[in-house]
This record gives structure tokens, sequence and C-alpha cells, in this order.
């Protein structure tokens, strides 16, 4: 799967849990896209289901970004 294609499921996932009027990018903090801390857990355990993927509490405590997110799948994918 390419990195592209990994970006816009996520992009497609972080809509679901966003503010209606954020306009998403890849290197805005997920808080400013009017995600809480729950909101960051439960995306973390949709892009597991998603891309079929275990990634450590280590590494989602670290997620800032959307940037980070595909980085981490692309990173445990392997």
């Amino acid at each position: 799967m390419e990195k592209e294609e990994i970006k816009r499921k996520i992009i497609e996932l972080v809509e679901t849990k966003s503010d209606e009027n954020a306009q998403i990018t890849d290197d805005k903090p997920l808080k400013e896209l009017g995600l809480d801390s729950l909101d960051c857990i439960e995306l973390m355990i949709d892009v597991e289901r998603e891309f079929d993927v275990e990634i450590p509490d280590e590494k989602s405590e670290n997620v800032r970004t959307i940037e980070d997110v595909v980085n981490i799948v692309i990173e445990h994918k392997k």
C-alpha cells in the first residue's frame, strides 16, 4: 500500500472525529482539528483495525499529526 493511499484512509478516519469546519492537513496538530485525547485513542484503534497493524502504546502516545500516524502505520505495516 502506497503512502498516499495510507494518508487518504487516515484522513477519512480523522474526518469522522474532527470538527466539522476543520481544514485537515498532514502537519496540523490533531488537537487543532478538534480531537481530544479520547478521540486520539479511538483514532489509533481505528487505524490498527483499518491497516491490520498493532501499534505499541508508546508510539500512539507520541502521535501529534496525521503525518505521524502515516509514518507509524508504514513502520508497523512491514
